[in-house]
């Protein structure tokens, strides 16, 4: 077909890769509560001119869809400042603990915002959440098999998590509004486009929970 561009080997599978650059100096511009704000002058060629760019470093995070015995998903509605909306999200957290293993930390976050434990995990997805403006690498699980944590072991919420609300919703009925535009949490926009996809298979596609995760910061 005329103006078909030419396919190579390499064009075939597409995949992000490090790209390592010439990082000439960095600087911590801004100490937060969380996360920290990084400016770095770096090189893109050897003799290219010197660039600077501020950024958001973030230690990484995972989310988790949970998905009933149904194939029904549970969201959480919860309060977000910077934005001023009431979001329908999934459970999700900060990798903050050092040395934690990933599926560990959403087994964690998955206990304690939404008080269920889950027997079988894959991962659905890695994201970069803003890669223009943050170092934020995100795991995006799916959660099945699950339980509900005893009352007596449940994680006391406080603060935003305080007013988290429950909703079990089909798969069909979330992809409907994220497409609708409704859902704009990106880790549930995300996770839900990604369990659509993989159920054409019944999940056997999904990489186990321990699969590499190059991209995240830690791990490069």
């Amino acid at each position: 077909m005329p103006g078909t561009p030419e396919t190579t080997p390499a064009a075939r599978q597409v995949s992000d890769a490090p790209s390592p650059r010439r990082l000439l100096r960095t600087e911590k511009v801004y100490e937060g509560r969380i996360w920290d704000v990084v400016s770095d002058t770096f090189q893109l060629q050897d003799t290219g001119d010197a660039l600077t760019r501020d950024y958001i470093d973030h230690p990484g995070a995972v989310a988790v869809l949970p998905m009933n015995a149904q194939g029904e998903i549970l969201l959480l509605k919860q309060y977000r400042h910077p934005v001023g909306m009431d979001l329908w999200e999934v459970p999700a957290g900060l990798l903050d603990v050092e040395g934690e293993d990933f599926v560990v930390g959403a087994a964690r976050e998955l206990a304690e915002e939404a008080d269920l434990a889950a027997g079988t995990w894959n991962v659905l997805a890695d994201v970069f959440n803003s890669p223009g403006s943050s170092s934020e690498a995100i795991r995006i699980y799916l959660a099945r098999d699950l339980t509900e944590v005893p009352h007596a072991e449940r994680h006391e919420r406080t603060d935003e998590e305080a007013e988290i609300e429950f909703h079990w919703i089909s798969l069909d009925e979330a992809v409907a509004s994220v497409l609708a535009g409704r859902l704009h949490n990106p880790s549930a926009v995300v996770g839900i486009l990604a369990a659509a996809a993989a159920r054409a298979d019944g999940y056997a596609g999904l990489r186990p929970a321990d699969a590499p995760w190059p991209a995240h910061p830690s791990q490069r």
